[in-house]
């Protein structure tokens, strides 16, 4: 559908309208329904998704690069950047990231960590808004939800690739007592490296080591997650070791912390439990910290048109 500008309106029946405004609410001239603000159209959905394979452009925005959800709230800026927790973590929401001013069809953004942005926002259709950047050039997708039709299990499941980044190491914990004798009874700690190639794993065999900062790692590699057809649940996972070949598994999760690795070739089956969780931009006391982590572009970056056709 042709983007239209959001100056022309928002409609409270998420229709659009040819109108005119005074100030930030808009009117239609042949039926004097009243549309929405920016701020109303922001808030109408508890949720906005990034659909960050649709986005256009060469740049990039960190914050939205990092979160899988944006909520506005009331000048608030929340955002859900872990999958752990998803669903749960901040009543759905996420955790909170920043502030927000929106008027006219500017969306101001003052976020604790990357500092102030400010975006043009497009509505596309009824429940999905473009912001773009002219800094950066680029424009973000965001689609529209409530919680309680958000399928925060899908977003999960879709996602897992990120989820094993999102602990400092994994533990072995349970090795099955069927199964065949391999290679991978020896590997007790894998790792999977988020940023840079963003699809670099280690593994250590190590044994009984408290903190992950001490884990000698052994071995580096490249590792891929794949879906299985007709069971969003199930994944296979691929470790490719550097010189010494590729274990092959399926990846079931069993909850937030842990997750089971069935070995295909020898039929063992692995356990393994998080261990130092990384919660991406997060806020204690006051203070900010953050661990580097950008989601990876599925699909291949597009020209923006907007560049030349700012109105």
């Amino acid at each position: 559908m042709k983007t239209l500008k959001l100056l022309l309106g928002f409609a409270l029946v998420a229709s659009l309208f040819t109108s005119c405004y005074t100030d930030d609410v808009y009117i239609n001239n042949n039926n004097p329904q009243p549309s929405i603000s920016l701020n109303q159209l922001l808030s109408s959905y508890e949720l906005w998704y990034v659909d960050i394979n649709e986005t256009i452009g060469y740049g990039q925005v960190p914050f939205l690069q990092m979160a899988f959800t944006m909520s506005f709230k009331n000048g608030t800026l929340w955002a859900n950047n872990n999958l752990v927790g998803i669903g749960t973590q901040g009543n759905g929401f996420g955790i909170p990231v920043g502030d927000y001013d929106a008027y006219n069809t500017i969306l101001d953004v003052y976020h604790v960590i990357d500092g102030f942005v400010t975006f043009d926002v497009y509505q596309i259709n009824a429940n999905t808004i473009e912001l773009y950047d002219p800094y950066s050039d680029t424009s973000y997708f965001l689609k529209g939800y409530q919680r309680a039709n958000f399928d925060y299990d899908y977003v999960f499941y879709d996602n897992i690739h990120y989820f094993l980044q999102e602990y400092e190491a994994w533990e072995k914990t349970y090795t099955s007592p069927t199964g065949d004798i391999n290679e991978f009874d020896n590997e007790n700690y894998l790792q999977f490296l988020a940023g840079g190639n963003d699809s670099e794993f280690r593994s250590s065999q190590d044994y009984g080591i408290v903190n992950p900062e001490n884990i000698f790692w052994d071995y580096t590699g490249i590792y891929g997650v794949n879906n299985i057809p007709s069971n969003m649940y199930l994944k296979t996972l691929v470790l490719n070791y550097d010189y010494y070949g590729s274990e092959f598994f399926e990846l079931s999760v069993i909850n937030d912390g842990r997750i089971r690795l069935f070995h295909t070739s020898s039929g063992t089956t692995y356990e393994f439990t998080g261990r130092g969780y990384i919660q991406f931009m997060k806020t204690t006391e006051g203070k900010q910290s953050e661990t580097p982590k950008m989601r990876k572009f599925k699909n291949e970056r597009k020209e923006n048109p907007r560049e030349n056709s700012r109105v």
